[in-house]
């Protein structure tokens, strides 16, 4: 029988049949509990600390995220408004996060305790680093929690047991899958009870566009804080996150020298940020970007350094969605958003932005009708979590509604 390693609450192995009978055990949380509230407030506080936010600066955006004032406003989206609609947790969720991104699991299970759910995340062995830190964050946050915490939340570790996923899967009302295609596939060979559902989170791919006029119209400092937050939305996390943008698009009558200045700007924030590039990164971004010229999609390419890869895309419709190395980024120019419109599938997730005004956004956005692009930010929020996700409002995924009408 094959044991599942608790990383949180900290504890022996042991099966996923007392697993589940002790997530199980008949304690019951509402949606927006205060013992969760209580909980993930100081959980986040710890985040927040100089010396973990100073080493792993997505742990402050987590534990922003989590903030008491953010979590008040993260609940009143779900008041109905009406006496006759009554919220509840949907039931046991099973959470399986990708290894890619340390942090994401947390995101993803803080809102479904926060809708009064038991949860059993599984962690990947390989996951380490910012996930370490999180994990003992949260066991130092149990010390002072409401024991009801430590029987309903679970983190766990296990190896390529199938077993074990299927007994999580079938036992869940929900399951929340991240980490891309192959990963939704896979795990969609377990069944679920007829009751419950799944949330997928599969591949995705994200842009980033500069207005010519508004990087123009810029002041030298405003152009060096855009480039600052472009570099925290692509190079944290390796550029592997799903926001993180994966091509640079020119929307105006743009000239080389804005390329030019942008290009050695990110460079010098590279190295200011000490970013180092292994080997095999660098090498991998060569074979990438070589490869991409070798199938006719680029007409140049340039490297500067190990840290920055451009490459002038000979069409924009040749834009490449798959991961060519952190700090490659092909580019073209575009004579507006309407144009880009044109490009978006529904994989597109984000469109990182700068120098647009809100009335350029909006309109862009409702000439897509949905079909692509879920969220619309700022340089330097690409990578900020919010409680809307893929299109998913997921505070009310995680909760179910019973109407009572007399």
């Amino acid at each position: 029988m094959t044991l599942v390693e608790q990383r949180f609450p900290a504890g022996p192995s042991l099966s996923v049949d007392d697993l589940l009978a002790e997530v199980a055990s008949g304690d019951r949380l509402e949606v927006g509990d205060p013992r969760v509230v209580e909980f993930l407030v100081r959980f986040a506080r710890k985040l927040l600390a100089p010396a973990v936010a100073r080493r792993y600066p997505e742990l402050a955006s987590l534990g922003f995220f989590l903030r008491r004032g953010e979590i008040t406003k993260a609940l009143a989206r779900l008041e109905t408004g009406s006496a006759d609609v009554l919220r509840f947790p949907r039931g046991l969720v099973f959470h399986v996060p990708p290894a890619n991104v340390d942090t994401i699991f947390v995101y993803s299970w803080a809102l479904s305790a926060l809708a009064g759910n038991p949860n059993v995340v599984r962690i990947s062995s390989r996951s380490a680093g910012a996930a370490s830190t999180v994990i003992d964050a949260l066991n130092e946050a149990l010390a002072e929690a409401d024991p009801v915490i430590a029987r309903t939340q679970r983190m766990v570790t296990y190896g390529r047991d199938d077993a074990v996923t299927a007994a999580l899967s079938g036992a869940c009302e929900l399951r929340v899958i991240w980490g891309g295609d192959a990963s939704v596939r896979t795990l969609r060979q377990f069944p679920l009870k007829p009751s419950a559902r799944d949330v997928t989170f599969p591949d995705r791919a994200s842009f980033a566009a500069v207005s010519v006029v508004g990087w123009r119209a810029a002041t030298p400092e405003q152009r060096h804080d855009a480039v600052v937050g472009f570099y925290n939305d692509s190079y944290w996390f390796d550029q592997a996150a799903c926001s993180s943008p994966r091509t640079l698009f020119w929307v105006g009558d743009a000239s080389r020298a804005e390329r030019d200045e942008f290009t050695t700007l990110l460079a010098s924030v590279t190295a200011a940020k000490n970013f180092v590039v292994e080997p095999a990164m660098a090498v991998q971004k060569r074979v990438s970007a070589y490869g991409v010229a070798a199938e006719g999609h680029a007409t140049e390419i340039r490297f500067t350094g190990n840290a920055v890869a451009t490459l002038e895309l000979a069409s924009p419709d040749d834009v490449p969605r798959e991961w060519l190395g952190v700090g490659t980024f092909p580019q073209a120019t575009l004579d507006s958003l309407a144009d880009l419109g044109r490009i978006v599938g529904r994989k597109d997730q984000t469109l990182s932005a700068f120098g647009f005004d809100r009335a350029e956004l909006v309109e862009f956005v409702r000439s897509l009708g949905g079909r692509g692009i879920d969220r619309v930010v700022p340089f330097g929020k690409a990578l900020d979590f919010a409680a809307i996700w893929d299109g998913y409002d997921l505070l009310a995924e995680f909760s179910r509604l019973t109407t009572v009408t007399v």
